[in-house]
């Protein structure tokens, strides 16, 4: 029996809340400690100057503040930790409970208005299956979820990820440590731009940078060495002026070299972090297990290279904040402003030296992993499409993994569902129904009043089938789908700036279906009111015809009509078509509908009742 999701979430998310609260207490004891041992440092630092005792005393305190900061520093990240795992079950209750709307990514950026059904059947934007579905922490698994939407997987592709989503679903604590994974409250990790650098070439002087940070190193420890022997500062002041212009001459490739560590440093260790996850995931679904030994294939694990990347980063960052070495601190006695120059072109010599030094490493790096960075990242990607898929799973037990039938080079198309819902509505909005197409019922005209469910039917059709070719559960009692082409005409708008109407923008996507159903894969197509927009002589023959077409490539479908005239294509056509319908009934002087679909056409129209409900007044026939 599977356990009730809403209540495995909220037992951790009162632990979580729980262990915040008491984070939050200890973080505040930290801070306080930490002042006053501060405090204490320099009261001790004040009596031994006053008393001109020896500042070693200032190590004990010291090494006190050193102990509170490492462990302030841990709490502060475990509190955050606590805090990204109550928003990511708070999020999953709001799922669960149908308040998601809002709360997640909506992946508006992948609306496609030439897609043949991406934006027909809400994939993206907010309110669409994709802010349903979407749990992942970078750009490019957010891609991969998307193109797992947009684009129908191979059979046995479908029931590969099948294994890993029902397997994933139940590893409900690695799903929360990839969702709280890294130190930063950073939700989304963006991965192009390291992708790109890692697959440039090496920049060009690379070689000559080499040689004259090995020389500068050299030169410098030799000029220092000279100052503490024999006092002479000159030799120091020449390194130092060359210092300054080789990195004059070699500036820009320097910043080139060192653009990838700038201020990556929080991405590169959440990156670090969930890649670490995957591969030290006990995963037994044979996709699962392949993308984690893909992490492990090289004689480094993707986590342990990243993590070093970071380590640059961070460095990079701090060269930006070290500043010079207060002279005092090289000890007592030092007032000879000679001495004192020669002390502070040390430390500026060693800074200077400190960004090639970098560059170099970021570039060894590159050599060593940037070939591997790219499989990386994707395998990643794939890893967190198949948990958001692995989420919805197990906050919906009772959405069952539909059968996939593959029959031949060229299947026969099959869709056949039993208690089809539509999983963007609620469950007490929802109305299940039956929608069976085969080779021996290729088409349903789907007749009924306005607003009756029509054109509901036809996106719970096509969200289903788009699951369920992503390799996710479906909302249905039941469903057996081949390998099938999506093709849909749900939201035909006309364009005013392109000049266009709504009948030419469906015919153009028509013929796009047309196209469709003549390649290997057949089509399930999905049309709404079909060739509205055209007078009733020349909609009912091109109906016809297009329809006849379809069929004959072997394609299935449906397609909604309020004119009655257009029910008798299905007659025409029988048996390789049928007729449903919505009906509506008025209680209360309002209009009611059941929106279950009833075989046969529809025998009546509720347009005129609407007019009046709304009291329009219509003048009686003369």
């Amino acid at each position: 029996m599977s356990p009730d999701p809403a209540a495995v979430y909220l037992d951790r998310l009162a632990a979580h809340r729980s262990a915040h609260t008491r984070l939050d207490r200890l973080d505040a004891r930290f801070a306080h400690a930490r002042l006053g041992v501060f405090a204490l440092a320099i009261a001790t630092g004040l009596i031994a100057w006053l008393a001109a005792v020896t500042p070693w005393v200032l190590l004990a305190p010291g090494a006190a503040f050193l102990v509170l900061m490492v462990r302030h520093d841990r709490t502060i990240r475990a509190r955050d930790a606590a805090a990204r795992a109550i928003a990511y079950y708070e999020r999953g209750l709001a799922r669960i409970e149908d308040r998601w709307i809002g709360t997640g990514e909506p992946g508006s950026r992948f609306r496609d208005e030439q897609h043949t059904y991406a934006v027909d059947l809400d994939l993206f934007g907010e309110g669409s299956v994709f802010e349903l579905l979407s749990t992942a922490r970078t750009r490019d698994g957010e891609e991969e979820l998307a193109g797992w939407l947009l684009s129908a997987a191979q059979p046995d592709v479908i029931r590969a990820r099948q294994q890993a989503v029902a397997e994933l679903g139940l590893a409900l604590t690695l799903r929360e440590r990839m969702a709280v994974a890294g130190h930063t409250a950073c939700t989304v990790v963006d991965t192009s731009g390291l992708r790109d650098w890692a697959g440039q070439e090496a920049p060009r002087g690379l070689a000559s940078l080499r040689l004259t940070t090995y020389a500068a190193a050299i030169a410098a420890a030799a000029a220092t060495a000279f100052l503490a022997i024999t006092g002479n500062l000159l030799p120091l002041e020449l390194v130092f002026v060359l210092q300054l212009a080789a990195r004059r001459a070699h500036g820009n490739r320097l910043e080139r070299v060192l653009h990838v560590a700038s201020g990556k440093a929080r991405e590169l260790e959440t990156l670090s972090h969930l890649l670490l996850r995957v591969e030290s995931a006990a995963l037994l679904a044979p996709r699962l297990a392949t993308l984690r030994g893909m992490l492990a294939a090289q004689s480094v694990s993707a986590s342990h290279a990243i993590r070093s990347l970071q380590r640059l980063s961070e460095r990079h960052d701090w060269e930006h904040s070290l500043p010079l070495i207060p002279l005092g601190l090289f000890g007592y006695g030092v007032y000879e402003a000679e001495w004192a120059l020669g002390l502070a072109l040390v430390a500026a010599s060693a800074l200077l030296l400190f960004s090639p030094y970098l560059a170099l490493a970021v570039e060894h790096w590159r050599q060593a992993h940037g070939q591997h960075v790219g499989s990386w990242i994707s395998t990643l990607a794939e890893f967190e499409a198949t948990i958001a898929l692995a989420t919805y799973h197990f906050e919906h037990p009772q959405d069952p993994f539909p059968v996939i039938e593959a029959n031949g080079p060229r299947p026969t198309a099959v869709f056949d569902g039993v208690g089809l819902g539509h999983p963007l509505l609620p469950p007490q909005c929802m109305v299940r129904n039956d929608v069976r197409l085969t080779a021996g019922t290729q088409l349903l005209v789907v007749s009924g009043s306005n607003m009756s469910g029509k054109s509901t039917l036809l996106r719970t059709v096509g969200v289903n089938a788009v699951l369920a070719l992503a390799g996710a559960p479906v909302r249905a009692a039941s469903l057996r789908i081949s390998p099938l082409s999506i093709g849909a005409t749900l939201r035909i708008q006309d364009s005013l700036r392109e000049g266009r109407s709504r009948f030419f923008a469906e015919i153009t996507r028509i013929r796009a279906l047309a196209d469709l159903a003549a390649g290997r894969i057949p089509l399930l197509f999905l049309i709404d009111e079909l060739l509205h927009g055209t007078n009733s002589h020349d909609r009912l023959v091109g109906a016809s015809g297009i329809l006849r077409a379809l069929l004959a490539r072997g394609a299935i479908g449906l397609i909604t009509t309020h004119d009655l005239a257009l029910t008798v294509i299905a007659d025409e056509l029988a048996p390789r078509a049928a007729n449903i319908h919505f009906e509506d009934f008025f209680e209360g002087g309002e209009i009611r509908f059941d929106y279950r679909v009833k075989l046969g056409p529809v025998t009546r129209s509720n347009a005129l009742a609407l007019m009046r409900a709304v009291g329009l007044e219509l003048e009686p026939e003369l």
